[in-house]
């Protein structure tokens, strides 16, 4: 039996070289981590442009940060790109006017921050929430995106893939003629695929984190990744094995890269408040990895309970549907 897990391995691992895998892994990384370092952290964007009409000039006091303008009509026109802020002086009490960013927690801060600049000496309570500087704040907030992709959309097709190619060499009516347990077949590809997708973790982390920021994070940051990729990896399986072609798989995948993750990237990254999010597995599965990057408390027993039920579920569902698909080819 230890021969037969062996030649698995062994022939999971060539078919993964086969189709470049490891080329694209490697592709990807680079270009990640070339986008992070030399385009995203460079992105130095101001802070609320704040634009003051005050025709009376009876805000003396307001701080230098605040632009003036000439005319209501040049204020409006400067807010109308729903970043900046403007304040109305002209009349008795000061007006915030600004184009809604449609995200009212946004707007809140907005607001607060014209506020400030328009009375600076007030005093104000300033709590410190976190010890990130920014351009660290943004390198762990870009790198658990990039990851969450690469292992949800990526991890979703790549095993896959590798079964495609076997139903077409037909490998999968050979196996049904050899007394190899389905569990064993499954395995063999997860094991690799799960542990391609750990080394990535680790080296788009250390890279682009830094080995002492990354070293304090990878550990959790690793039990969330492996998480996601054994989820994901099982379910391009079993879709794989349900279809017969590639092409209604890439429509599956078209559907799970747009429809599936694009909420889940925006109620996680952007603030929008979504109540149905909630019910979103895969919104649970990307706030871990952030927590995780972010160093906060981990997350409950529920949730590890519910990752272990689904990952049993879909192991168990995989290696039937696999039998039965043996099955047929011989």
């Amino acid at each position: 039996m230890r021969y037969v897990v062996f030649s698995l391995l062994k022939k999971d691992f060539r078919l993964m070289l086969a189709s470049k895998f490891f080329l694209l892994a490697l592709g990807s990384l680079i270009l990640y981590s070339c986008y992070i370092n030399l385009v995203y952290v460079r992105l130095d964007q101001e802070i609320y442009p704040v634009y003051l009409y005050d025709p009376m000039g009876v805000q003396s006091t307001a701080s230098s940060a605040a632009i003036r303008s000439e005319s209501a009509e040049q204020m409006h026109q400067a807010c109308s790109d729903g970043y900046s802020v403007g304040i109305d002086a002209s009349g008795r009490v000061p007006r915030i006017y600004m184009v809604s960013s449609g995200i009212r927690r946004t707007d809140n801060s907005r607001a607060a921050y014209a506020v400030s600049l328009l009375f600076p000496d007030s005093e104000t309570k300033t709590v410190v929430i976190g010890t990130n500087t920014k351009e660290m704040k943004n390198r762990r907030e870009i790198t658990c995106e990039f990851l969450f992709f690469e292992l949800s959309a990526v991890g979703f097709l790549g095993l896959a893939s590798t079964l495609f190619k076997e139903k077409q060499m037909g490998v999968i009516r050979v196996h049904s003629t050899l007394p190899v347990s389905q569990t064993y077949i499954v395995l063999s590809k997860l094991v690799l695929f799960l542990a391609a997708d750990l080394i990535f973790t680790a080296l788009l982390t250390l890279v682009n984190l830094g080995v002492s920021q990354g070293l304090s994070v990878l550990p959790a940051v690793m039990i969330q990744a492996g998480i996601l990729s054994v989820v994901m990896a099982l379910t391009g399986f079993f879709c794989a094995v349900c279809l017969q072609g590639f092409r209604q798989f890439s429509l599956l995948y078209l559907i799970l890269a747009v429809f599936v993750t694009t909420p889940v990237f925006l109620a996680g990254q952007t603030g929008i408040s979504w109540k149905w999010i909630r019910y979103h597995p895969m919104y649970h599965l990307f706030m871990a990895l952030k927590n995780a990057y972010f160093g906060l408390k981990p997350a409950g027993n529920i949730y590890y309970a519910v990752c272990a039920a689904a990952v049993l579920s879909l192991f168990m569902l995989v290696c039937r549907t696999l039998k039965h698909e043996m099955a047929k080819e011989g």
